[in-house]
This record gives C-alpha cells, structure tokens and sequence, in this order.
C-alpha cells in the first residue's frame, strides 16, 4: 500500500549538503519530480556544481528562503508538493518550524520528513554542545507531532567511514594512513551506512504506508562494528598494520567542553557513539520504531568493506595525479614500510622509489583541504 502515486512530488530543503545531495539524486533515479529549495548566496563552488547537476538530472531549483511561510505556501501549493523532505544542517535546525507552519496551513502535504538522518534524538543524550542541537530537533519533533502533519524519521546512524572525532564530513576524508585513534578501549559498536543506501531508502519509506508517523532505524546487521574491528577491515584492504593511538573518554569530552563549532560538537556525538553506545543500547520495537533491513529485505545495504574498497580505490588516482602533474601531494605513509611502498607501488604502477617521493605531508592533510568560491 502506498501513500501516493509513484510520481508523487517531493521537495527537498537542503539537497546540496552531503545527505541531501544523495536523497535528491535517488528521488531523481526514482522517478521522482524533484524540485529543490535552494539559496545561492556566499554558496562554495561544489554546492553550485552539485545544483547544476542535480537541474541536468531533472530537478527543479527554486530560489527562495526557508524562514518565508508565504513563499514557501505558494511554492507547495502551486507545484503540488505530497512530499517535503528537510536535509538542512545543524544551524538550520529551529528554521524548520517556519516550514512546519507553511505545511500545514497548505493542509495537502501527504508526508514530511524533518532534518534527522543520525541517531534517534530522544533517546541519545550526548553532551554539551551537540545537546543543544538535539534539543532542537526534539523541539521540531514536538511541534510536527502536534501540528497533525504525517511524518517519518529517519535514523540512518553513522556515516559508512572512519569516525574521525573532529571531522564534520568524514566520508569525504580517506580512512587513517598513519595511525588510528581509538576511541575508549575501541570495543563499542555503531551502524555503518553508506550515502546511496540513505537516499534509495529513504525514497522507499515516503512511499509506504507504514512507515506513516514512524522512526525508521538503519541497522544492517552486517555493518555493526566497533572502531577495532574497523580498523582491522581497514588495514585488510591497505595491506598495513597501523598503530593505535587511544582516546579516552576524558580527551573527548575535553574537546567538547572547548565549544569549537563544529570540532565539539563532532567530539560529544563521538563519545555519545562510541562510549555511551546510543546506537545499540535500546531495541526496536516494531510499533512505534520500525527497522529498515526488516520492511525491505530484498534491498542490499552496502557493506563498510565494499565502502572501504572505495576508499583503497581513491588511493590510486590521487597519488597518480600527483605523478603526473609533477607536484608534490601526498606522502602515502609517514614510517618507511617497504610491504605498503610495494603495495601502493602496484596500485599506481609505478617505481617503488618514485612512490617513495611523493610529497611530504600525510594524505588525510591533503584530502581534507577544500577550496570555495561564490555563486555568480
């Protein structure tokens, strides 16, 4: 049973953060039509590339703001709008409320799904600062609930990467290549989901009946891990055995007490996750939370090790562009290890002593470097 036609239209606010951009690309692969709240001001590059393709695919860009109830009434009503799909970031959060409202007076909206996609917010309880943005989302949570708007939650869990403890985006950044920081004694688990399983989920549970009023959990059983045995899958793929640094509970919530936004904020999910256990310590009931591996067994979750071979697959091209602009880039190990210098010798065919010249600054260093501009 579904909620609407198959070609049910859906708006998405914020498709071109890095969740957004994966649900607007699956609810174009669906089928969708798919139009997009978009603001083009002091936007970096990437985000006017990400809309340009997205309008290519199909997509409809809508210039607009998400705190003006009359435009945002106009827009549901005059394109027909049964799905709204919120991917705003953690500063946006409270800015939802002005879209709860244009929803509901609109009254034709068929489902919302409000900027969660991480854990269940009320039963996570990290530290201060990320308390507050989970306060938020509790409070846009309360106010949906008793506006009458059906809804969904999605709780996609962690991102399918290495967790690193002060990066807001760490699927952008290649698992450690020097060492691993160990979070506690590394034995506590959390869920793994890739970017693509977000969005082709996601698009599966607004078109089904269901899922109406529901938490919807990602636990794919296969990719419940802790940060040990993540790093062992990552030193399989790299052929390296990487030394452990261990951070302790202490050090994060340190971290976290700084009030560096976003490090802190990273750091207090970090120990939510990985020392407090917020992803596995409740079950699922199946009334009121749902799982997603459950309502649809016959689609694949893509597993951390077929993420990682991804990531091995970066490695190849990155270290051969620098070969081939002639530029210093990325030294790929910070000891000498003759057995990785042979392995990424073979990856790039090249010399192990030309791949013993590679720059002079650990590629995680280079990787994370981003460059920005403005929309014209």
């Amino acid at each position: 049973m579904t909620v609407f036609a198959v070609n049910g239209r859906i708006l998405i606010v914020g498709a071109t953060g890095f969740i957004g951009r994966y649900v607007a690309e699956a609810s174009l692969s669906f089928g969708h039509p798919t139009y997009l709240l978009i603001r083009c001001i002091s936007t970096a590059a990437s985000k006017c590339k990400a809309i340009t393709s997205l309008q290519e695919k199909g997509a409809i860009a809508i210039s607009g703001s998400i705190n003006d109830k009359e435009f945002l009434e106009n827009v549901l009503r005059e394109n027909k709008i049964d799905v709204v799909i919120s991917v705003v970031g953690g500063d946006s959060i409270l800015n939802q409320i002005t879209l709860i409202d244009a929803i509901k007076a609109v009254g034709t909206v068929k489902r919302f799904l409000p900027s969660e996609f991480g854990h269940d917010i009320d039963r996570a309880n990290p530290v201060e600062p990320g308390l507050t943005m989970y306060n938020e989302k509790r409070k846009v949570r309360r106010l949906i609930e008793e506006s009458g708007i059906p809804y969904s939650y999605i709780c996609c869990n962690s991102i399918a990467a290495w967790p690193y403890y002060d990066n807001t985006h760490p699927s952008d950044v290649l698992p450690p290549m020097d060492q691993f920081h160990i979070y506690g004694d590394g034995s506590v688990k959390a869920y793994f989901v890739a970017g693509i399983d977000i969005g082709t989920f996601t698009m599966k549970i607004i078109d089904d009946a269901r899922t109406i009023n529901k938490c919807i959990h990602f636990r794919p059983s296969a990719n419940c891990l802790s940060v040990n045995e993540l790093a062992k899958l990552w030193e399989k793929k790299i052929e390296r055995v990487l030394p452990r640094v261990t951070i302790t509970e202490e050090d994060l919530l340190s971290l976290a007490k700084e009030n560096i936004i976003p490090e802190s904020i990273v750091a207090s999910f970090t120990h939510d996750i990985f020392i407090k256990g917020c992803q596995i310590n409740f079950p699922i009931d199946g009334v009121k939370d749902l799982e997603a591996s459950s309502l649809y067994p016959n689609i694949h979750f893509r597993t951390i090790s077929e993420c990682f071979d991804e990531f091995v697959a970066k490695i190849v091209v990155l270290p051969s562009k620098c070969l081939e602009d002639n530029v210093p880039a990325a030294k790929i190990v910070d000891q000498p290890n003759e057995r990785f210098d042979e392995f990424v010798a073979k990856i790039v065919d090249q010399p192990i002593d030309t791949v013993a010249k590679i720059a002079e600054k650990p590629m995680s260093d280079i990787i994370s470097r981003r460059t920005t501009t403005t929309c014209a």
